[in-house]
């Protein structure tokens, strides 16, 4: 999307960050007018508690949650409007110059980032565990009590093993993960929102949408806050999910294609959105056209860009951490 031209006059503050701004404003650029308190105030209205994470789930508005990879990513995204922040592994592994493959990231890789993101940030923070990062329940309930002292409010277990190709876990081998992350949170007397999520449709399985609900009936009744079937795409499908399940449901708006307006899913019912990897993808993408339009004399990335000033002043904002 060009960027347009700021007004002239009473706005110099110019925040254009389409592909983050669109999740929390429809797609309207933000405008910040000539006033650094007026800035703050906007950051602070948009903040959400760590403590209020668990109930918006079920009170609502809907959580629009984008996923961030790094501390740099994390407080711009906070600058922008973010209530809440989840994590993206592929975004992290991105950062490291590696391809998003089964076992990329480390536990100590991810739980290192989730340190950087935490720190820099106010807001709650959902991390993308993947599968807990474990082979027993025991090393997932380990994760979980280390994501929460790396300063995490959420994390996620999926049905899909780090190395597990194409397979999923059985019910019974993820719903013993999750009670395990389920003790381990309710040991920590932390409120945390606990992710279930159903790979169904990203791995190819056979009857995606009902094997998904299955599944999630399963974790929900396992002890999940919260529950999530990445690839879900039409509103047939999503009612559907919501009509089986009785606890919030995430769905993933980050994929090509996703034209379901953000509006319509709160009214559905539809309790968080997420983003997943796409911020990332769509930030390597910008990347990529700005240098490839060198070679052609084009400099329309310079459009776009956010004045180092005001940069400078985001990320001094309280050391990092939203006011």
């Amino acid at each position: 999307m060009m960027a347009q031209s700021p007004p002239t006059g009473t706005w110099c503050y110019y925040i254009h960050i389409s592909i983050i701004s669109e999740a929390f404003h429809n797609d309207k650029t933000l405008l910040i007018r000539d006033c650094t308190t007026c800035f703050k105030k906007h950051i602070r209205e948009s903040t959400m508690q760590a403590d209020q994470f668990l109930n918006r789930h079920h009170q609502g508005p809907m959580i629009r949650m984008p996923n961030a990879w790094d501390a740099g990513s994390a407080r711009i995204m906070a600058a922008a409007g973010a209530e809440t922040l989840g994590t993206t592994s592929a975004g992290i592994v991105y950062t490291l110059g590696r391809p998003d493959y089964e076992g990329a990231l480390s536990r100590d890789e991810c739980l290192e980032a989730v340190h950087a993101i935490t720190s820099a940030v106010s807001i709650p923070v959902s991390v993308d565990s993947e599968d807990g990062y474990g082979d027993t329940p025991e090393a997932v309930s380990e994760t979980f009590r280390l994501m929460i002292d790396a300063g995490a409010r959420g994390g996620s277990i999926e049905d899909h093993r780090l190395t597990g190709g194409k397979n999923l876990m059985s019910i019974a081998e993820t719903v013993e993960r999750i009670r395990s992350a389920r003790e381990a949170i309710d040991a920590s007397g932390i409120d945390f929102v606990l992710t279930a999520r159903a790979e169904c449709f990203l791995v190819g399985y056979p009857d995606p949408l009902n094997e998904s609900i299955k599944r999630l009936k399963a974790y929900q009744d396992a002890g999940a806050d919260c529950l999530y079937a990445p690839g879900l795409r039409t509103r047939e499908q999503i009612s559907a999910v919501l009509g089986a399940i009785s606890k919030p449901v995430n769905v993933l708006v980050g994929m090509k294609g996703f034209d379901i307006p953000l509006d319509e899913l709160d009214h559905m019912g539809v309790r968080r959105i997420s983003t997943g990897g796409s911020v990332m993808c769509a930030t390597l993408g910008l990347v990529r056209k700005a240098v490839s339009d060198l070679g052609f004399g084009n400099l329309d990335y310079l459009d776009g860009m956010i004045p180092h000033a005001e940069i400078t002043g985001i990320f001094a904002e309280s050391d990092g951490k939203q006011a």
